[in-house]
């Protein structure tokens, strides 16, 4: 399995463009897609039960026989007609993903970028250097299927359906562009693309700054440079100005999808250079003079020197030292915006609500008591703890909400806001719980008022790590003066899936109460993740088979290993069908990624031709509606409309031209699409090539996602107990703790 970094569409849309560690890279041009097809690593077979669990019954379920695939009802006529059409797919992606001969219309840089186009949509990593040649023959609709051995059945349930609204640009925006591109020898392919992501006036756009092309996901910046070629000639060159003012935004996009809000200028000038950029200084500031980054000096605070009041600062800015930023509009905006929020809230909370404070107070006992009298005294308040802690946040609302405070919990996914309700032994709706998206848009929670704010006297958010900047920023901004905000979450998971790292900068400021829970989580389960938490990876007794490693030498047997557990050993000896069972690996690309699991899960679980962009009725998926989100589902069926899902209880409807970019196979997940939610029975593989993504962090979030029980596919030897002991979360470079700590005062 590759452990490269992969570029946004391999990675798939809300996911991290990276294999999965803690966090990405600091640097931006660590967040390049490259791929040097290393060969796989192999672990030493041993022989003996290693990490954590595992006794001598657990030989039934790490090493018993494969059971045999399920008979098929259908006559052997209808299996055979099955059969061929698989092998005509075959043969029409073997077309389609063959090397584009040379000799052909395309040449050059042109080709190149063909084919890295196709590269990208066909899932495969892009290369360097592309072979050129003819774009292949387009592919015919597929025919009407044969008869085939139907799958089981999926109930549609009765909410209504959640149709996917395409953005798609205006037919003429596509046209005029489509006509740029091919004038600069780039494939037509990308009008779309170009017009959705330069707007109206795309054409032109590109015609005065073709290295706009750059604003395109998956082109690269060589590619890029082969399109202004052909556009301007002579006059292109490598010291352009809007060259170099083009790759400044784009190193600051890469670095945005790596988690980081902002750069170091020194970071940015290096990356700059090593895009062959003349004058890297006079790029930044050409950039920032054009309005397309802004530029920022912070005070650096030295350990264990005192904080310099606000009225001194002027006088003390010459001899404080200071780091030089470097952000994209967007975030820094949405930074600032937090920051002034959460002040607001800080610095203002209501009085009017005393006495229903006091009420709430009142109704609890010794578990959350305090984290209630923390939200009733102060505007913000900060809650850490594991799985079992979310009963207490529970508690917190279900008190608010009896003494007529108007109280809402929003969490990271559905499956988080189930979780959280069930504490009350009510339905979400009836126990004040939704999704932070839910009550963004509209769908879920209280409405707004006559100023646009959310009606609430307090919004608890769990699973507040994984809270990017812009979101927070969102739910900041709505809330009312005087609201309370508790901010709940186990910091020992992976941080969230785009820029910021809202959450552990909160708790590093130390601005505002903090409230650790004491609630264990229980059993052994329990016990080996709050170790791994801790750095220590234990023995621990595991008499149920509630931990169970099974050792692999290589990559082949690893997916066999995978397979195996998922469709019989944890069904047969654990209870758990293999529906419920989840399925971890740390990156998408590669022998044991996301995609050979998935692969591999669907023969075994839910054969078919995947007639309609390579999904049957039956299979599990992962649709992202936006970026940075991953939603469990399955599909349903598809039609003209498009293709059936059901995700989270709701039945949405993906557009044709929209499920290659949404949906993926969901039998296996990355660490970072799993967090958030947990399932009966997670299998966590770590082929021996994967030791370079592993991190206290991704360790601790991937064994964390089993409620019952956790198999570890291990052929990483030593590497797994030296990541959980040493290799902790990646630095991201951010301003919230410098903006709030300016705002807020130190509390006593």
């Amino acid at each position: 399995m590759s452990t490269e970094p992969e570029t946004t569409e391999e990675a798939g849309p809300g996911t991290p463009d990276e294999p999965e560690t803690a966090d990405r890279e600091a640097a931006p041009e660590e967040s390049r897609a490259q791929e040097t097809g290393e060969p796989e690593g192999s672990g030493q077979d041993t022989g003996e039960t290693r990490g954590t669990g595992g006794t001598e019954g657990d030989a039934v379920l790490a090493g018993g026989e494969e059971s045999a695939p399920a008979e098929k009802s259908e006559a052997a006529a209808e299996l055979a007609a099955q059969r061929v059409e698989r092998e005509r797919i075959e043969r029409r992606k073997a077309e389609r993903d063959a090397p584009i001969a040379s000799g052909a219309k395309l040449s050059g840089t042109a080709a190149d970028l063909l084919a890295a186009v196709r590269a990208v949509e066909s899932g495969r990593k892009p290369v360097a250097a592309m072979p050129a040649g003819p774009a292949p023959v387009p592919r015919d609709p597929a025919p009407e299927p044969v008869l085939r051995p139907q799958p089981v059945p999926v109930p549609v349930p009765a909410a209504p359906v959640t149709p996917v609204v395409s953005d798609a640009p205006a037919p003429q925006v596509v046209e005029a562009a489509r006509r740029v591109l091919t004038e600069g020898g780039a494939p037509d392919s990308l009008a779309v693309q170009v017009a959705a992501a330069l707007g109206e006036g795309a054409d032109t756009a590109l015609r005065e700054d073709p290295w706009q092309l750059l604003r395109v996901a998956g082109v690269r910046p060589e590619q890029a440079d082969g399109f202004a070629r052909a556009l301007l000639g002579a006059a292109c060159g490598p010291d352009d100005e809007r060259r170099g003012r083009a790759l400044t935004v784009w190193l600051l996009e890469q670095a945005a999808a790596a988690g980081h809000t902002a750069l170091d200028l020194s970071t940015l000038t290096t990356a700059l250079g090593r895009q062959g950029v003349p004058g890297p200084d006079e790029a930044v500031q050409d950039a920032l003079a054009e309005g397309e980054a802004l530029m920022f000096q912070d005070p650096l605070d030295e350990p264990g020197a005192p904080a310099v009041p606000a009225e001194d600062a002027e006088e003390e800015e010459t001899e404080r030292p200071v780091r030089v930023l470097v952000a994209l509009e967007r975030y820094a905006m949405a930074e600032e915006s937090l920051a002034d929020g959460l002040a607001r809230l800080v610095n203002s909370p209501s009085k009017e609500a005393e006495q229903a404070w006091e009420a709430a107070v009142a109704g609890v006992s010794r578990g959350p008591a305090e984290l209630v009298r923390a939200v009733a005294a102060h505007g913000l308040v900060l809650h850490t703890g594991g799985e079992a802690a979310r009963a207490e946040p529970a508690a917190l609302l279900d008190a608010a909400r009896a003494a007529g405070l108007r109280a809402f919990a929003v969490c990271h996914t559905a499956d988080g806001r189930d979780r959280l309700a069930a504490h009350s032994g009510r339905e979400p709706a009836e126990h004040g719980v939704g999704t932070v998206d839910g009550l963004l848009s509209g769908a879920e929670g209280p409405g707004r008022d006559a100023d646009g704010a959310l009606a609430l006297d307090l919004l608890i958010v769990t699973d507040a790590p994984q809270l990017d900047v812009e979101h927070a920023a969102m739910l900041v901004e709505s809330l009312p003066d005087g609201a309370r905000l508790l901010l709940s979450g186990d910091p020992g998971v992976l941080w969230s899936a785009g820029a910021g790292r809202v959450f552990a900068d909160l708790l590093a400021a130390r601005r505002c109460p903090q409230v650790a829970s004491r609630v264990p989580d229980p059993g052994p389960l329990g016990e080996l993740v709050s170790g791994v938490g801790v750095g220590e990876l234990n023995q621990v007794d595991a008499p149920g088979k509630e931990i169970v490693i099974v050792p692999v030498r290589d990559a082949g047997e690893a997916v066999h290993r995978t397979v195996q557990l998922v469709d019989d050993s944890v069904p047969r000896a654990i209870g758990v069908p293999a529906e419920q069972t989840v399925v971890i690996t740390p990156g998408h690309g590669g022998a044991v990624g996301t995609r050979a699991l998935n692969s591999a899960l669907k023969e075994r679980l839910n054969p078919g031709p995947g007639r309609f962009g390579g999904f049957d009725p039956g299979d599990r998926i992962v649709h992202s509606p936006a970026p940075g989100r991953a939603v469990p589902g399955v599909v349903v069926k598809a039609d003209t409309e498009g293709l059936h899902l059901t995700c989270a209880g709701a039945h949405v409807v993906v557009p044709r031209e929209r499920v290659e970019a949404c949906v993926r196979h969901g039998w296996a997940l990355t660490a970072h699409q799993a967090v958030g939610a947990r399932w009966p029975a997670a299998v966590v593989v770590l082929p021996g090539d994967a030791a370079q993504a592993l991190s206290r962090p991704w360790v601790y979030t991937a064994f964390g996602r089993a409620e019952r029980h956790l198999s570890v596919v291990h052929g990483v030897e030593q590497a797994l107990p030296k990541a959980v002991a040493e290799i902790t979360a990646k630095p991201r470079t951010t301003r919230l703790q410098t903006l709030l700590r300016a705002q807020v005062p130190t509390p006593d």
